[in-house]
């Protein structure tokens, strides 16, 4: 039998460009750079989805390489991307509005090989659930509240 879980964060605003996100006790601050009109309190929403991603990379090999008996010592993860400003500021219409691609450099502190660590990232890779929302088609079902 599968466990599920549901995953529930809220959002409210803006003040500004402040918006504040609620993910159970945790309260985050999204924000825009001074460049962009905003006060460069917290990160972009685009920021957070590289968070996302970094954060739970690092936290399955955590639990990756705990099952597999691996003292992993470190992981650091870079992720970077590149997208049109134009989309979202409404100036192009026949881009699309999200990343061309998303690059992601991890470097890792264990005894293992070149292709032991392709290997374990590779299967790491495969359990993040946030990579597999950004590789895979997860319909957004968007409606407005009463």
């Amino acid at each position: 039998m599968s466990s599920m879980k549901t995953v529930k964060v809220t959002a409210e605003g803006p003040d500004g460009w402040v918006v504040t996100t609620h993910s159970g006790k945790h309260v985050s601050i999204v924000d825009q750079p001074k460049a962009m009109g905003g006060t460069d309190s917290g990160p972009t929403p685009l920021d957070y989805i590289f968070v996302a991603l970094g954060g739970c990379l690092v936290t399955i090999a955590k639990i990756a390489a705990g099952q597999q008996k691996i003292d992993l010592r470190g992981v650091e993860v870079e992720v970077s991307g590149d997208l049109n400003l134009d989309v979202l500021r409404g100036q192009e219409k026949n881009e699309r509005a999200g990343f061309t691609s998303i690059n992601v450099a991890v470097k890792i502190d264990a005894d293992l090989t070149k292709e032991e660590k392709e290997a374990f990232m590779e299967e790491v890779d495969k359990r993040c659930p946030v990579s597999d929302n950004l590789m895979n088609l997860t319909k957004v079902n968007l409606h407005i509240a009463d």
